[in-house]
C-alpha cells in the first residue's frame, strides 16, 4: 500500500506532468462531479497512474494509492483489529480511511486482486456509495468528496484475472494507450529535458519493436521504459548500454530475443 503526497520544491506544490491525448480530463472532471466510479484501461507504462496523480494534484485531493496484487484482500483494504499493549484496536484500511476522509482511491491493477475486494468495493460502486464494515457490523456513508478509481490491463489479464462485465459496467471507463510519436517525444523532452534527437531515436526504437508482433512479447515497451533509458542517457550512460539496460532487458528473459532486439536498437541509435 502507498499513500502518495504532493511533491514539495521549496514549499511549492510540484505539479506532475501529464500530457493529455484525448478528452480523459474533462470526463473524469465530470466524474468526479457526479460522483461516478473511474476505471482506466490500458497496457503497463501508459501513464494511468501519473493521469490520476495530475489529476488529484488538479482538484486538491488527497490520493491513496493501493498497488494490488494476488494477495490483496478486502481485509487489507477495508480494516483489521490489531494488538496495541495490552489491548486490541481497529484499525482502518486505506478504502476505508479514503471513503471516511473524502479522498481519491487509486485500485491499481484491480483485476490482480482476490474476489472478495470486488465484492467489498460494489456498494460503493452504486448509487449507496457506502462501505460495510462486516467485522465492525457497520456501514459507512462514503464522504461526499470520495472517488473510487480502478485502473487494469485488458490485454495481460487471462482468465480468472479478467475483469467480469458486471464489474466493469459499473465505472466509467476510459482507454490509455502509448501516444503518437510527436506526443510521446514531447513527453521525453519534458519528463527528461534529453536532445530532442535523442528522444525521436528512442520513439523511432520503441514503435519498432511494439509493431514486431512476431516475437511474442507479453509486454512491448512502455513509455515508462523509454522516459527511464532517458534519464540514463541525461546522466551520461552512453546511449546503447542505456537502451539495452532500461529497454531491452525489461522485456525478456529470452536470450535470443534481447540479442535481436540489441542488435536492432544498436543499427537506430
Amino acid at each position: 500500500m502507498e499513500i502518495s503526497t504532493d511533491k514539495k520544491l521549496n514549499g511549492a506544490a510540484i505539479i506532475p506532468y501529464y500530457k493529455p491525448v484525448a478528452k480523459e480530463i474533462e470526463v473524469f472532471e465530470h466524474s468526479y462531479n457526479q460522483k461516478l466510479p473511474f476505471l482506466l484501461k490500458g497496457p503497463t507504462g501508459t501513464g494511468k497512474s501519473r493521469f490520476i496523480e495530475f489529476m488529484a494534484h488538479k482538484l486538491h485531493k488527497e490520493l491513496i494509492t493501493v498497488s494490488c496484487h494476488e494477495e490483496t484482500s478486502s481485509t487489507d483494504l477495508i480494516g483489521r483489529y490489531i494488538i496495541k499493549g495490552a489491548e486490541t484496536v481497529w484499525l482502518d484500511g486505506p478504502l476505508t480511511n479514503a471513503v471516511k476522509t473524502g479522498a481519491i482511491l487509486y485500485l491499481d491493477e484491480i483485476a490482480e486482486a482476490r474476489p472478495d475486494v470486488i465484492v467489498a468495493i460494489h456498494s460503493l460502486t452504486d448509487h449507496r456509495r457506502e462501505l460495510f464494515i462486516d467485522k465492525l457490523g457497520e456501514t459507512v456513508k462514503a464522504h461526499q468528496d470520495f472517488m473510487l478509481v480502478a485502473s487494469f490491463n485488458p490485454g495481460y489479464q487471462k482468465g480468472f484475472k479478467e475483469l467480469k462485465p458486471s464489474t466493469r459496467q459499473r465505472f466509467v471507463a476510459v482507454s490509455f494507450d502509448y501516444p503518437n510519436a510527436k506526443e510521446e517525444i514531447e513527453i521525453l523532452l519534458n519528463e527528461t529535458k534529453i536532445q530532442a534527437t535523442v528522444a525521436k531515436k528512442l520513439v523511432n526504437i520503441a514503435n519498432k519493436i511494439r509493431n514486431l508482433t512476431e516475437l511474442g512479447l507479453t509486454e512491448t515497451v512502455s513509455t515508462r521504459l523509454l522516459v527511464d533509458a532517458a534519464k540514463l542517457i541525461k546522466s551520461g550512460l552512453p546511449k546503447r548500454v542505456s537502451v539495452h539496460v532500461a529497454i531491452i532487458e525489461p522485456l525478456t528473459d529470452d536470450l535470443e530475443v534481447i540479442s535481436a532486439l540489441k542488435d536492432l536498437a544498436d543499427l537506430m541509435i
